[in-house]
């Protein structure tokens, strides 16, 4: 289903105000992973549709949208991973 981009737009704002939320509420700070997971989760969401439908790449070849989700990917994985282990 395509939304609008002021649809679009907005979903991702409320997406921001949700990892903000969940950033300011102090779980954090008490070395959870469940907060963690779902402030890069959301953030996840949020770049694929920035990928999809901000540059443009739901119709472009599948070999450049995989790579802009598997870059994606790894960097939120690599973020996730280093707090794990400082969390430690």
């Amino acid at each position: 289903m395509k939304y609008s981009t002021n649809t679009q737009w907005l979903l991702l704002l409320a997406a921001t105000e949700l990892t903000f939320w969940l950033g300011e509420s102090g779980q954090l700070g008490h070395a959870r992973m469940a907060p963690v997971f779902a402030i890069f989760g959301v953030s996840f969401f949020k770049g694929l549709v920035v990928i999809n439908d901000f540059i443009e790449l739901r119709h472009a070849p599948k070999l450049w949208r995989n790579l802009l989700v598997g870059w994606l990917g790894f960097v939120i994985s690599m973020i996730l991973l280093a707090y794990w282990l400082g969390t430690r």
